[in-house]
């Protein structure tokens, strides 16, 4: 079901699946909790790690992952491949092909990963592109269920820049897995078509709901989850005067947590940039859990190498 296939966005995954992974990543992280830290189940394996972004926890947690496997994983940055020099990317992944098992990607533009995909015969994993971040989706799909105990009926907010990879990824993932999903945001900053298409079907399969709402108060009003990601992306600098004006309404801070009215998790992909898109005092208050939610990037992210990788 799993072996071979690419993850470029979880819209290419039934919702049937998505909770598959999910479950396994929960099976794996209990396994790691009980003091198992090697599966060597992928021994002789090696994938590639083509990152043109700068990344922390996804690099790491990738590596990590891979080793915990018995893969051996390879770095490869742009700037110090030929790549760099104008080679085509077809021609990098057709070569990569004949040396690798399957390739992790942290891309500028996601059609990059659609070329990489038609040229390199192995899994192509999106490790965060300009719009999606499926990994990072079933990392927090994870945290919900662990904290919560549930996904079904959950009411997920993510509040701020709505047409966010992040925040694209976590609608897919969590109207699949029965959720209601509302995104708060502001005018012109809503997800895209596509996304919101998906999750309104998803949404109607698994008995969730999806909805875009403008007003800030209104929007977290009940919520379980409080999620936001950074309002300047890698990539959007140019716009970052205009989005920080735009946005600003909708920072996660301790007067708008006063309009959810009951107990709530606060989740964030990190990095964060405090006095934005959230403040100080919500990130490090008892009901956030960014940093549990930070290593199920760790679990997931093994879970998904297991299940891909032939």
């Amino acid at each position: 079901m799993f072996k071979g296939r690419d993850m470029i966005s979880l819209m290419d995954y039934d919702v049937h699946e998505i909770r598959k992974m999910v479950k396994y990543s929960m099976q794996m992280k209990g396994e790691y909790e009980r003091g198992r830290r090697y599966w060597g189940t992928h021994e002789g394996r090696s994938i590639g790690l083509l990152f043109e972004k700068p990344s922390t926890r996804t690099r790491v947690a990738f590596e990590v992952a891979a080793y915990q496997l018995g893969m051996k994983s390879i770095f490869i940055s742009k700037k110090d491949s030929q790549l760099s020099r104008g080679e085509p990317l077809k021609d990098t992944a057709r070569v990569l092909d004949r040396y690798l098992d399957a390739l992790v990607a942290r891309v500028l533009k996601h059609e990059t990963l659609i070329e990489l995909a038609k040229y390199f015969s192995g899994p192509v994993i999106n490790a965060l592109s300009d719009k999606f971040h499926p990994t990072q989706a079933i990392a927090d799909a994870m945290t919900i269920l662990e904290y919560l105990g549930r996904t079904e009926g959950v009411k997920v907010v993510f509040i701020g820049d709505g047409s966010d990879n992040v925040a694209h990824s976590l609608i897919l993932a969590m109207t699949s897995l029965g959720a209601n999903v509302r995104v708060v945001t502001a005018q012109g900053y809503e997800p895209m078509d596509e996304v919101v298409a998906q999750a309104i079907e998803r949404a109607r399969r698994t008995g969730g709901s999806f909805e875009i709402v403008y007003d800030p108060c209104k929007g977290v009003k009940d919520a379980d989850v409080i999620y936001t990601d950074v309002w300047v992306s890698m990539g959007f600098e140019r716009e970052a005067e205009k989005r920080l004006r735009d946005l600003m309404p909708y920072q996660v801070n301790g007067e708008l947590l006063k309009c959810v009215g009951k107990d709530f998790i606060f989740m964030h992909c990190l990095p964060a940039k405090r006095g934005e898109e959230v403040t100080e005092e919500v990130l490090e208050a008892p009901y956030s859990v960014v940093w549990d939610q930070a290593e199920n990037k760790l679990h997931a992210q093994r879970a998904i190498l297991s299940m891909l990788v032939p």
